[in-house]
């Protein structure tokens, strides 16, 4: 939709978040807030989308650095909502269309209620529609005050408001359709004559009505969908809606979540079918689930990528690895960064992993620490294994050939080089490479002293 544009305010502080992070970069369901309203309104068709910044704006610039559709406003005086408007019209220069009009503290905004929103405004060719919603209890938003025939005379904000237009339950929700045109002539004109000393927004209603120019409301039917941010409690509750949403969407595209209120799957992760998902799991990032996998209670699950058929036992803790079919893994297990886990292998309870390939058919059932390391297949790691990768300078790698079988308690001082078929005797630790079809064995030899036992007594 070449002639939507979109203004999304994010300039202001958030001093009640308690904060030294600016309160539109709060995660919030794996993004920062203010990612969701951009998110929103480039799903809604928005071809250019001005981010007006103020407070910490490089952290704010740099997270969007690469996406082309969005551009930058700075608003070095937070002066209100008008001004923070006027600072973004030079990034609108040669537009010529509907802008659509956010704060990036709204993050529950649904594409399809601000495509039905657009839809309404060009149907009824609209100069502003303002998306409301009614509240039994306005406290702390501007009231829509309308005229006979229903259509918005002005917005008057709470502290400026009479006692009878207080009484009003449609509010005002901070978001707008508004003509450009229209826009770029009413936005210069406003005053700050009220009790804040603010440019409102909400006055360029007043200035359109008075030139005999349509302003509609838009009443939305969700009212959480217009809910703003201001506290950690408020972040709370919205991360929790968030959440039902992505875990809806999941469980109807074919993924089971056993208890959907104590799953946390973050937006992005994409999940197969019939994969089954337990109580308590935490599942962020670029991650990716395939078919079929079974994930037990409080499994944490970062930037993974992970094939059909795996098995994540209870406990586990994996972070950008890459795991293929048919693997089992836990209960208990920490996959570090660099970890990949050819088909078929087990890594067992309390198994650390970090910057390894296991081969297809390998496995390491318990107690072990594998790093830096290339493993083959079918090899078998025995409980209490260590290759032992730094020399307190560098780290180095240990090659495992396939068909090893090693024993426990085996250390291995990289660098190192084990030869396929051979055997490691437990107890051993390998300092040389080890030939191909060989036994290795470095052990102080067993003393038995008969008799001490009675000496002792």
């Amino acid at each position: 939709m070449n002639n939507l544009a979109a203004v999304i305010l994010a300039a202001g502080k958030g001093t009640r978040m308690k904060s030294n992070i600016v309160k539109v970069m709060h995660p919030l369901g794996g993004l920062p807030m203010v990612s969701w309203p951009v998110n929103t309104v480039r799903e809604a068709g928005a071809s250019r989308i001005v981010l007006v910044t103020g407070h910490q704006s490089e952290k704010v610039q740099d997270f969007f650095e690469g996406q082309t559709d969005v551009r930058f406003a700075v608003q070095e005086e937070q002066l209100g909502t008008g001004h923070a408007v006027a600072c973004a019209l030079p990034a609108l220069l040669g537009f010529s269309g509907m802008v659509l009009i956010l704060c990036g503290d709204v993050p529950l905004i649904s594409t399809a209620t601000l495509e039905a929103m657009v839809r309404q405004h060009r149907s009824r060719h609209a100069v502003i529609t303002v998306l409301t919603a009614d509240f039994a209890q306005p406290n702390g938003y501007g009231r829509i005050v309308k005229d006979g025939d229903g259509f918005i005379k002005r917005i008057v904000e709470e502290k400026d408001a009479t006692d009878a237009e207080r009484r009003i339950t449609e509010i005002n929700s901070g978001i707008y359709c508004v003509e450009s045109d229209f826009l770029t002539v009413a936005i210069p004109n406003l005053k700050n004559d009220n009790a804040q000393r603010e440019y409102y927004l909400t006055d360029i209603i007043k200035e359109a009505a008075n030139l005999g120019l349509l302003c509609q409301a838009f009443p939305v039917a969700d009212p959480a969908e217009v809910m703003g941010i201001n506290d950690r409690a408020q972040l709370a509750e919205a991360g929790q809606l968030l959440r039902g949403r992505i875990n809806k969407a999941l469980m109807l595209a074919g993924t089971t979540l056993i208890d959907p209120l104590t799953t946390y799957i973050d937006q992005g992760v994409r999940i197969g079918r019939d994969t089954t998902i337990h109580p308590n799991v935490h599942i962020s990032g670029d991650t990716e689930i395939g078919n079929n996998c079974l994930i037990e209670p409080s499994a944490v699950i970062k930037g993974c990528k992970i094939g059909n058929g795996v098995i994540i036992k209870t406990g586990s803790v994996m972070m950008d690895a890459v795991i293929h079919d048919d693997v089992a893994i836990g209960p208990m297990a920490h996959l570090r960064p660099g970890t990949e886990l050819k088909e078929h292998v087990k890594i067992g309870n309390f198994v650390e992993t970090k910057k390894i390939v296991m081969g297809e058919g390998s496995k390491a059932s318990h107690l072990t620490y594998l790093g830096d390391a290339a493993i083959g297949t079918n090899v078998n790691i025995g409980c209490g294994t260590i290759t032992c990768n730094y020399d307190g300078v560098k780290k180095h790698r240990t090659v495992i050939g396939d068909d090893v079988f090693v024993g426990s308690d085996v250390q291995f001082v990289a660098p190192v080089t084990i030869g396929r078929n051979s055997l490691i005797a437990a107890g051993t630790t390998v300092t040389r490479d080890v030939p191909p079809d060989s036994l290795a064995i470095a052990r102080a030899p067993q003393v038995n002293k008969e008799g001490w036992k009675l000496k002792k007594k």
